[in-house]
């Protein structure tokens, strides 16, 4: 014998209490821009972590700065490029800039280190951006179906008291709507965590390869300071 003919999803839903509802609700909205987020920054971290590679092996094959420059010009909207963008303007400042060698040297160093790094944490800045809501929602989803889960069995026992009776009819919707709150917190929480692990470790291999380029961008540049003072002598 069936004791609960209208167990379907949508009669739960139906059925449940304000409370509850509201809780739903709140899970929902949560859900969708968790995976709204989560296909933009597939596409923009994975475009990101791409155009970084291949922006450093380019510039790496290059044989000189302004070599390397050149071939990361071709990678428009690379994150290489934006960075490179503003320590180059500051680099050909200080070409000009009327010290002597050493000073010019640690001048190039200590500023180019400063500008590069300005421009690594913009980037990143821009890739993390919106990504801590998913860690929100894999920590408190869950919690905020729980509060639904109770409230749910709490309802079922004021039903046992208002009718006196501790039968299955009486007690199954409401425990029924708990049960749903819970998973559905756990839907929202699990792909949260999953994807907000995930973005984390392309992030990680794209500031990786960003911090590379910056060491090798520095480098080159204190070499072409290096040459140019010397053959001012």
């Amino acid at each position: 014998m069936n004791m609960l003919p209208d167990s379907d999803l949508f009669s739960l839903l139906a059925g449940a209490t304000l409370a509850v509802k509201m809780v739903m609700l709140l899970l929902a909205g949560m859900s969708l821009w968790s995976w709204a987020i989560i296909f933009h920054k597939f596409f923009t971290i994975g475009a990101a972590r791409k155009k970084v590679m291949e922006g450093y092996d380019a510039f790496m094959s290059a044989g000189d700065l302004s070599s390397g420059l050149k071939a990361l010009g071709s990678r428009e909207q690379s994150p290489l490029s934006r960075v490179s963008t503003l320590a180059v303007k500051e680099f050909r400042l200080l070409e000009k800039a009327d010290v002597n060698r050493d000073r010019k040297r640690l001048l190039v160093k200590d500023t180019l280190r400063r500008v590069l790094k300005q421009g690594i944490s913009k980037e990143m800045r821009s890739l993390t951006h919106n990504l801590p809501f998913l860690a929100t929602c894999a920590n408190a989803a869950p919690f905020i179906g729980l509060f639904g889960t109770v409230w749910g069995i709490m309802h079922s026992f004021h039903s046992i008291g208002l009718t006196q009776s501790a039968a299955l009819a009486t007690v199954a919707p409401g425990i029924s709507e708990a049960l749903v709150a819970t998973a559905i917190g756990l839907l929202v929480a699990i792909p949260g965590t999953i994807f907000y692990n995930y973005f984390l470790g392309k992030l990680n291999e794209v500031e990786t390869g960003m911090i590379d380029f910056a060491g090798a961008f520095l480098n080159r540049a204190e070499r072409e300071i290096t040459w140019a003072t010397k053959g001012e002598q």
